[in-house]
């Protein structure tokens, strides 16, 4: 069965309930939540709160939240539901809806593999007549749930518009999976002209996918060293990231890394070719955050290389401190996802900002000491400072 909106809601066929009283069917006239989450899931778990204020804001008007937790990770089944349960009891004790658990996959067959949806966190809205009124992220809930509520939403042209554009953008995902289980095998393999073909095939039918583009240039770049396909592969790539403003710096830096990036072997690459690229996909990257307000670390790296490797040292080290400074900002991204990028990062900006430098450098009680002249940020841990 296909489920999208408008749909019958499925059966809710969990093996326990961790939390609440159990349901066994949709009662008419309330209005259901039901969401599908995992404990090591970094979205779900942020959304957790909100939807505790969502259930206490709208529990008069009928609204019931349910929490199905189906993709648990453990060795066995009461493994996953007891690490479950004593997760729930440390980090929500406050928890003020129902949590299902299933580990039978019959809950994902009936709700998530028959809409089409890939991963959590997924929000269906179970309107009071028992269909289903939004399938989506619960990121968008706030804007759609008052008018499911007062039942002004699901025959409305935004509803349908909304729900068609979800259709679209699962099944697209599910084209670039099903490519990438192609592609994958070969490129384990070695195998450069099967994972060519496929990588070919997959952007002959999916053109505006950036991840497909990206593989076909590091594989003709740096896999099979075809730099004068590989050179006509990133400057079309160049042509359509600016024609298509959208997605532009992301496209971008996509050829900037497949041009500068310190781990890329780049030494047979034509020299005044790649530097042309860079310094015009550099300008236009920073014209482009200078509009919208700046970048993220990882623009700022990958930029900051190219001016290290054209003897800007200044330039470079200035973008470095950037991405430092955007990295320990506490606007700049979710504290759990800030702490996890800056552990993984940090090390790597610092190293970076030392080699630059060419002499030791401290930041927040680590230190790194250049490594070497050549341009690079090696892999190494840093120091305590002393």
């Amino acid at each position: 069965m296909v489920l999208c909106m408008a749909s019958p809601a499925p059966s809710l066929k969990v093996e326990n309930w961790l939390r609440g009283e159990p349901l066994t069917n949709f009662q008419p006239g309330k209005v259901y939540i039901v969401e599908f989450w995992a404990s090591w899931c970094g979205p779900c778990v942020r959304a957790m709160p909100h939807l505790i204020e969502l259930q206490a804001k709208y529990q008069d008007e009928g609204l019931e939240v349910v929490g199905v937790a189906a993709s648990e990770q453990a060795p066995t089944a009461d493994e996953a539901r007891t690490k479950l349960d004593a997760w729930l009891t440390e980090k929500f004790s406050n928890l003020n809806y129902r949590i299902g658990f299933d580990s039978t996959g019959e809950m994902n067959k009936l709700w998530m593999d028959a809409s089409s949806s890939l991963g959590v966190p997924t929000s269906f809205v179970v309107d009071r007549d028992g269909h289903i009124a939004f399938i989506g992220h619960p990121i968008q809930i706030d804007d759609v749930l008052p008018k499911i509520i007062n039942g002004t939403w699901r025959g409305s042209y935004q509803a349908k518009a909304a729900d068609a554009k979800r259709i679209a953008k699962d099944q697209r995902l599910a084209r670039e999976l099903s490519m990438r289980r192609t592609i994958r095998p070969a490129m384990e393999a070695n195998d450069w002209p099967t994972a060519l073909s496929a990588i070919e095939e997959g952007i002959a039918a999916m053109p505006d996918n950036l991840n497909l583009r990206e593989i076909h240039a590091d594989l003709l770049l740096h896999k099979m060293r075809d730099t004068a396909t590989g050179f006509q592969v990133l400057r079309q790539l160049v042509r359509d990231a600016i024609e298509k403003q959208s997605e532009a710096v992301r496209g971008l830096i996509v050829v900037m890394t497949q041009l500068f990036d310190p781990e890329n072997d780049k030494a047979h690459l034509p020299r005044a070719e790649r530097f042309a690229i860079g310094r015009d996909v550099s300008e236009h990257i920073l014209n482009s955050a200078q509009a919208s307000g700046g970048l993220n670390f990882s623009s700022y790296r990958v930029v900051a290389q190219y001016y290290y490797e054209s003897g800007d040292n200044q330039r470079a080290i200035e973008l470095i401190e950037r991405a430092m400074t955007w990295l320990d900002h506490p606007k700049a991204m979710p504290d759990d996802m800030r702490e996890g990028a800056k552990k993984y990062y940090m090390p790597q900006l610092l190293q970076t900002l030392a080699n630059y430098r060419g002499e030791k450098v401290c930041c927040s009680g680590s230190c790194s000491i250049s490594q070497e002249k050549s341009p690079g940020a090696p892999k190494v841990q840093p120091q305590e400072e002393t």
